[in-house]
């Protein structure tokens, strides 16, 4: 309910006045603004009302990785890597200098009267979508296929972007797409997905409604696709019924960008819903449905709706209510003096704490895959190498998308040079990432025989998958892939390489999983390092010189091929993820080597029942050569609920042990981890009885335990 305050004289408003609170002030603030003006505050791009003391406003601002499409700012890993450390810790630092980076910026823009998109303080990040499928361009975006760890690794960002001060907000964060929305991109803006009641509440809600109770998340945005036949921007099931009734969700939910056209445009290039007759239609439904702010340019039909009646005026206060409260509250009615967030400086962004902290996360989200007789780290001492590849001097590549623009990028080619010299170095770009040129020119050949050992970068590139790209080649399509496999070119100058003699080491560089079965069989290493921001090619380079010992682990299933896989358009979870996938994959979600070796044991008598959740604790021992780091993870596996899952991820904790030492790890499982999903009730339940428990370094861990469960 909004109460509307009183003016408090002549000159001065409540809403002026510190001395209220942010929700008194809103309200007061809304009492004040005629149907028209409130109107025009419900588009991302809000106007100017000079009589009120409101300045214009460009709600739309993206983080994913770093401060996107404003210039000069730190890049970071991409989201995917950055869930691939598996390090809640690490990502919460990394988004807390993200948002240092973005009040500099945002203060600073207003300062010169900028208040164009990219340079606010709402940032319409994280992709909390689930990679139910690697085909899927956008996989980069998110933070892997598994709901637990999207959930935990969103929170931290969240935490990292909102802040923790006791009066304003730092930054906004933005849960999206909501909901069941991971693909195809080329008919996202036609696309129905149609999902079981367990899918949909087992797989695809999971981490919005974490975000959501337990993040204090402050916009959710909207997807494009249909959910059972009805826009999700307009579908009264995830909007109302779930979101705002059954979740309490009372923040701002923003649509995906002109979201609500493919409600009713007829377009001869892009199929869209069409299930509405009119655009004032389409724009009253939306809002009706809990919409409180369009990305995009509908604000005629949206004045056409109110005026012709179809949205009332206390629904219209409503939405705007939402919207002034959230700006009182990032402190844009108030004095830069009385907001801390406001002082930090410019120099804060790109700086040198910062350039450290992205190499930090890349070295912490590479992934060993395979290391054949060790052969990795290599000596720096290596009288030649080669450096070969299509990705191995491409900076554009390492930054992935929705992405900032470095001052400086260290290219893999770089990180290898300068840890050997150049004068040691043969390179040459050898192929590009996709076509029919696959042979090794005889100048290479020549120039490979007194060379032992090949550093090869491959792999894919945002270039080719990505959102609704318009690449159209073999394995591609408008930004997803057609197939999993690594590209043939590739393949081909892989097998001629090893035909040669020669000693292989593949650096992958992608934003989700990529089939390599002959890689894994017949190379001698093969590292995943993902899209790794600025510092990404010194990062690879400390792992295959032993500077770094790699501990990233996949949050994604690496499988073993295409035609593993279901339907690309089927949304059943049914043979998807390491949740449901029955076959041996290449490489399972939690997999990643290193060059220490971890033996787990779980202590006696540590397993405690507690109210919300289980105590456990794992004696974690490092029994190779080289102190590091491994990810401990906790597997539950339900035999009560015949069709749950055949494991899910209930805890994880990254830790670091010295060579030959061990660590007793305390972790926290929480019962909603043993949940049975009841089809009928269509609701989740703890039911008491026996489950068991697997730990270990990856989803395939072995050992285990049972835990019985009492209530």
């Amino acid at each position: 309910m909004i109460t509307l305050c009183a003016q408090h004289d002549s000159t001065n408003y409540i809403y002026q006045s510190t001395d209220y609170s942010f929700e008194v002030r809103a309200a007061d603030l809304l009492s004040h603004l005629t149907a028209e003006e409130k109107i025009s505050l419900l588009q991302h791009t809000s106007p100017e009302i000079p009589r009120l003391g409101i300045k214009p406003y460009n709600w739309w601002n993206e983080a994913l990785h770093g401060v996107a499409r404003a210039g000069t700012a730190t890049v970071f890993p991409q989201a995917i890597a950055l869930a691939a450390t598996f390090d809640v810790n690490a990502v919460f630092k990394t988004f807390s200098a993200v948002s240092d980076e973005a009040r500099a910026k945002y203060h600073d823009a207003v300062k010169k009267e900028i208040y164009e998109s990219n340079y606010g303080i709402t940032f319409w990040t994280p992709n909390i979508n689930i990679v139910r499928d690697p085909r899927w361009g956008r996989a980069m975006e998110t933070y892997g296929e598994d709901p637990f760890l999207t959930a935990r690794i969103a929170e931290a960002c969240i935490n990292g972007l909102q802040g923790n001060d006791s009066i304003y907000y730092k930054t906004h964060a933005c849960a999206k797409h909501f909901a069941v929305h991971s693909g195809p991109e080329k008919i996202r803006h036609s696309f129905d997905a149609t999902v079981s009641s367990r899918d949909l509440w087992e797989t695809y809600l999971p981490a919005f409604e974490y975000v959501v109770k337990y993040a204090d998340v402050q916009e959710v945005m909207c997807a494009y696709n249909r959910l059972d036949g009805q826009p999700c921007c307009a579908n009264n099931k995830l909007l109302t019924t779930i979101l705002r009734e059954k979740w309490n969700y009372e923040n701002i939910v923003v649509t995906d960008c002109w979201a609500i056209n493919d409600f009713y445009e007829d377009d001869t290039v892009i199929i869209r819903h069409r299930t509405h007759d009119s655009a004032f239609y389409a724009y009253a439904d939306a809002y009706n449905s809990e919409v409180d702010l369009e990305c995009g340019s509908g604000l005629p039909s949206l004045q056409q709706a109110f005026d012709a009646g179809l949205i009332p005026e206390d629904v219209i206060d409503k939405h705007v209510y939402r919207l002034l409260s959230a700006r009182f509250k990032l402190g844009m009615f108030d004095p830069d003096s009385i907001v801390g967030f406001a002082n930090i400086p410019m120099s804060v962004v790109d700086c040198e704490q910062h350039h450290k902290l992205a190499l930090e996360m890349a070295q912490k989200s590479i992934v060993l895959l395979k290391n054949d007789n060790e052969i990795l780290p290599l000596s720096k001492d290596i009288c030649k190498l080669a450096v070969l590849g299509p990705n191995a001097d491409d900076s554009v590549m390492q930054w992935g998308n929705y992405n900032g623009f470095p001052s400086k990028t260290v290219t893999i080619l770089e990180g290898v040079s300068n840890k050997i010299g150049k004068d040691k170095i043969f390179y040459d770009k050898t192929c590009e990432l996709v076509g029919d040129n696959c042979l090794l020119s005889s100048e290479i050949a020549e120039a490979l025989k007194d060379i032992d050992t090949v550093i090869f970068v491959g792999g894919l590139s945002p270039q080719l998958e990505g959102e609704q790209l318009s690449v159209e080649c073999a394995g591609f399509a408008d930004g997803d892939r057609t197939i999993i496999e690594l590209p043939e070119i590739q393949t081909k100058i892989l097998k001629q390489l090893k035909a040669l003699g020669k000693h292989v080491i593949f650096v992958i560089c992608s934003g989700s999983s990529v089939a390599v079965p002959w890689e894994n069989e017949c190379i001698d290493a093969i590292i995943e390092a993902w899209y790794p921001g600025q510092a990404g090619g010194t990062a690879v380079a400390d792992v295959i010189f032993g500077n770094y010992n790699p501990a990233g682990r996949l949050p994604v299933t690496f499988y073993a091929s295409t035609a593993q896989l279901p339907d690309f358009e089927d949304y059943n979870m049914n043979g998807r993820t390491y949740k449901y996938l029955k076959d041996k994959p290449l490489y399972p979600f939690g997999f990643g080597l290193g060059y220490s070796s971890f033996d787990y044991d779980y202590v006696e008598n540590s397993l405690i029942e507690l109210q919300d959740t289980i105590a456990l604790s794992v004696k974690i021992s490092n029994i190779g050569k080289m102190s590091g780091e491994d990810v401990i993870q906790v597997y539950a596996k339900n035999h009560i609920d015949t069709k749950a899952p055949l494991k899910r991820l209930v805890c994880f904790k990254r830790v670091f042990i010295e060579a030959g030492e061990s660590k007793i790890v305390e972790l926290k499982i929480p019962k909603s981890g043993f949940y049975s999903y009841d089809d009928d009730k269509e609701e989740f339940l703890l039911v008491p009885g026996n489950y068991k428990l697997f730990y270990g370094g990856s989803s395939d861990a072995e050992k285990s335990i049972q835990v019985f469960i009492v209530n």
